[in-house]
């Protein structure tokens, strides 16, 4: 589950209280954190806490079924190396066409939320 600080389940709205991402979009973070470099899953949990400014947070159990589904779709790719920490972890890495998928949802995302924008302001 990812979570937000924007609600959640069992306190809807509650500010600080974890929510659920939307749909399909964890896919799409984990392909633009890892377009800046290979990283590490616990280093990609980190990493795109600290880019949403800590309103995303990542549970392993979101997470690795997700590296599964980029892998089996050649959107990623995985090898064991040692940590900063010297402890073996296993590092993802964008491939070619984990970069056109990224490029691709990144596209439909905007036109998803300039629609969603408009129908608000309406």
């Amino acid at each position: 589950m990812v979570k937000s600080e924007e609600g959640g389940a069992d306190r809807p709205g509650k500010v600080g209280s974890p929510a659920e991402l939307v749909a399909g979009t964890l896919d799409m973070l984990i392909l633009k954190t890892l377009a800046l470099e290979p990283q590490h899953g616990y280093g990609i949990s980190i990493r795109i806490e600290q880019m949403s400014k800590g309103v995303f947070r990542v549970n392993p159990g979101s997470l690795f079924p997700a590296f599964s589904r980029l892998e089996r779709a050649g959107h990623v790719k995985a090898e064991w190396r040692s940590t900063e920490n010297n402890r073996r972890a296993k590092y993802y890495a964008l491939t070619e066409r984990g970069r056109k998928a990224l490029d691709k949802e990144t596209r439909e995302w905007g036109r998803q939320t300039a629609a969603i924008a408009r129908i608000l302001e309406a």
